[in-house]
């Protein structure tokens, strides 16, 4: 485990975040620079340039919905509204075509064409739209684009990030603009785990839930950029956030203690409850994969603490069944319900430790992140397909940090996992990077973002192609700034007034101060506003009405950091951390709620 950055180091960083993207030195015979690299490169005389005045040449539906979003992404980066047509192309132009007879391109590999006019081919939507990405990284880096052609077809189907929102509410914002860093960068897969605000099981509403229409929103957007959105409930374990107010669901240790993260997979009730709650998930999530964790079931106890366990899986199984063949008999069950909905299992590894006698049904998905006594390839022979979760790619608020620069010079792709290194990719689907709150006030999300992206870029190139396309890793990090960030990015860490003493409608005076990280500090004679009371959960005080005190100023805490949300006649205060907006109640104090708890206060600045 390793320490978080500290603050200077998280300064530094987010100026070179920040800072405009330097020009990467490149041949005209060379590739140009892109994330992932390009694979297949057949340079050309002369030059495709972008000038006013070109089209965007579309005919059918599926290349008439690229070309629409294209061209939507052209005008939020600076270069224009292009208008979409049908017909010839003339120079200038840039053609989309979806051909599905091209089938060596497989369902997302395209050719691009660069000449008098550009031209993208894919055999599918897909396809042509991450030639659309290559395209406005090209551009991103000037007007002129080498003349030539590529092939470029990723080698791994899965590639992507998981976000555990699960405890901690991260920012519908912040989630946007990984969505879009994402397809920039050719990911096609985020796995979020998170709460949805329930209207069957309103006793689950504790902070920090997404509402449904949040959800809607994120996943338009995902659709519409190629980004499949996997929704997580964990369980058995670590189900807390939605069990602690249905102590009947909580599975009770042979001392009669209920254990609130852990569902009693022996009750019928608590299967149902699970199961519903899928259901109201699949209201708003449109993906055909379900993961439900399964992860640390027993983590700091065991089975043996729980005899009805044991009990439940002999009479299902016999007297040769073990207590783990009533967690496999779970999650086969919930493998059911999923599949009866046209949905596919995911599971994390961890819980598949070889004691079970009933194994977890073959078409389930397993994500590999801990090294366990069933290794990868007994996985992949017993006909599992694998996804590389690995440790050693996860980013903890507050905790470890993926070493992006080791891992490229190691050359890590996705046959590297905690505890063997495969041969062959067979049975290998891809790899992700997973961010994690565990200590959920050690970062801000701002914070978060600075170490994130080098990762993303990394593990975009090692699912894509090559997994080492530059000699050092800094050539590495200069490609990715040469390409920069997606079109329709917001840079999050602009404060919208400048710093100095502001008073708050009639509530109270205070200087107002950037932090390196974008937010504010409200500094006044009695201290810095901070949110500081009430229950923890993760080392955050995540409790709606918990008033805001003046603490100590402590330049190093987060929860004394705010967000100033510009708004009409005024501006709301979110805390960075909790990420709930202050209200004033009758009696004039300040407490922090969910927006849609509690309409949050305006305050004029003057």
């Amino acid at each position: 485990m390793r320490n978080r950055l500290r603050f200077a180091a998280v300064v530094a960083l987010l100026t070179l975040l920040l800072a405009p993207a330097p020009a990467l030195a490149r041949s005209d015979q060379g590739p140009p620079a892109t994330v992932p690299a390009l694979t297949r490169w057949t340079p050309e005389p002369g030059a495709y340039v972008y000038r006013p005045g070109a089209r965007l040449v579309a005919d059918d539906p599926a290349e008439r919905r690229v070309a629409d979003t294209l061209a939507g992404d052209l005008r939020a980066a600076g270069h224009g509204s292009v208008p979409v047509v049908r017909g010839g192309a003339r120079p200038g132009d840039i053609v989309v075509d979806v051909k599905p007879s091209r089938s060596s391109l497989g369902a997302e590999g395209y050719e691009l064409h660069a000449g008098p006019s550009l031209s993208i081919t894919g055999a599918t939507e897909t396809g042509a739209f991450y030639g659309t990405r290559t395209l406005l990284q090209l551009l991103a880096q000037g007007d002129r684009i080498p003349a030539g052609r590529t092939v470029d077809v990723p080698r791994y189907k899965e590639r992507g990030v998981g976000v555990c929102a699960c405890y901690i509410h991260v920012s519908l914002p912040w989630l946007e603009n990984l969505v879009r860093e994402m397809a920039y960068n050719k990911l096609n897969q985020l796995l979020v785990e998170l709460k949805v605000k329930s209207d069957a099981h309103p006793e689950a509403n504790t902070w920090g839930y997404y509402t449904k229409d949040e959800i809607r929103q994120l996943v338009a957007l995902g659709d519409k950029y190629h980004v499949e959105i996997i929704p997580e409930i964990n369980s058995p374990g670590h189900i807390d956030p939605w069990i602690e107010n249905r102590p009947d669901l909580q599975l009770t240790d042979s001392d009669g203690n209920k254990q609130p993260s852990r569902l009693d997979i022996t009750q019928q009730a608590a299967f149902d409850y699970y199961t519903s709650l899928m259901d109201e998930y699949a209201q708003v999530f449109t993906a055909k994969s379900w993961h439900m964790g399964a992860d640390e079931y027993m983590l700091g106890s065991d089975f043996a603490k729980y005899p009805q366990i044991l009990e439940y899986a002999q009479e299902k199984y016999g007297s040769g069944a073990t207590p783990q063949d009533a967690f496999v008999d779970f999650v086969n069950r919930v493998h059911d319900y999923a599949a009866g909905k046209g949905v596919k299992l995911r599971i994390w590894n961890d819980g598949l430790t070889g004691a079970n006698t009933v194994p977890v049904k073959t078409d389930t998905t397993v994500e590999h992140w801990l090294n366990v006594a069933v290794k990868p390839s007994q996985l992949i022979a017993q006909g599992y397909s694998v996804m590389n979760s690995s440790y050693s790619l996860y980013l903890i608020r507050g905790g470890f940090h993926s070493d992006t620069e080791s891992l490229y010079e190691q050359s890590w792709d996705p046959r590297s996992f905690e505890g063997e290194k495969l041969t062959s990719s067979r049975g290998v689907t891809g790899a992700k990077i997973s961010l994690w709150p565990d200590n959920g006030r050690g970062e801000t999300e701002n914070e978060v973002a600075v170490r994130l992206w080098p990762a993303l870029r990394h593990v975009a190139q090692a699912t894509w192609g090559d997994p080492h396309p530059d000699a050092t890793y800094a050539e590495f990090v200069a490609r990715g700034a040469a390409v920069g960030h997606a079109p329709g990015w917001r840079d999050l860490t602009r404060v919208p007034v400048a710093d100095g003493t502001y008073t708050f409608g009639r509530s109270f005076t205070a200087s107002v101060q950037r932090t390196a990280d974008g937010y504010v500090t409200l500094r006044s004679a009695a201290g810095c506003l901070a949110i500081s009371g009430g229950k923890l959960t993760l080392n955050v005080p995540l409790q709606p009405g918990v008033e805001a005190t003046w603490d100590t100023c402590d330049p190093s805490g987060t929860l004394q950091r705010w967000e100033l949300e510009p708004v009409a006649g005024g501006y709301r205060l979110v805390n960075a951390i909790t990420q709930m907006a202050l209200s004033v109640t009758e009696d004039g104090r300040i407490v922090q709620y969910p927006a849609d708890q509690r309409t949050p206060a305006v305050w004029h600045l003057s």
